[in-house]
């Protein structure tokens, strides 16, 4: 009975030190897909040209991202790729305590980016 009891307390602490999203989340980082309207126009992502649309990237779901299409003879269109905490991830995590709390907000992976596709009309620059 005393080892029954010994594993179950290894069990609930073992439990308890877990972090949902730090566990079972998906490791890789999202693929985002950037088009505009008209095509071929110029992709900076963080300030920095990374490409033409169409154009996918990998971009890490831990931070937020500011991307900015420019073509000449359009106005440049500026979007932000906001991230936000998984709502699933902080249920789980409030049933398993405060540790996986702290650890899931200190690695960063409950994070998940609110878009993984963005489509950009630019309109064109008046002509006066």
């Amino acid at each position: 009975m005393k080892k029954f009891i010994k594993a179950f307390i290894l069990a609930v602490v073992s439990i308890t030190m877990m972090s949902c999203a730090t566990l079972f989340s998906p490791k890789k980082n999202p693929q985002v897909t950037v088009q505009s309207t008209p095509m071929d126009a110029e992709v900076y992502i963080n300030g920095e040209y990374v490409g033409n649309t169409p154009l996918v990237r990998k971009l890490s779901h831990k931070e937020e991202h500011s991307i900015t299409v420019r073509k000449e003879g359009y106005r440049q269109q500026n979007r932000a790729l906001v991230n936000r905490v998984g709502g699933g991830w902080i249920v789980l995590n409030i049933l398993g305590g405060l540790i996986p709390i702290i650890v899931d907000l200190a690695t960063g992976d409950w994070y998940e980016l609110e878009e993984e596709s963005v489509h950009i009309l630019l309109q064109e620059e008046d002509t006066e």
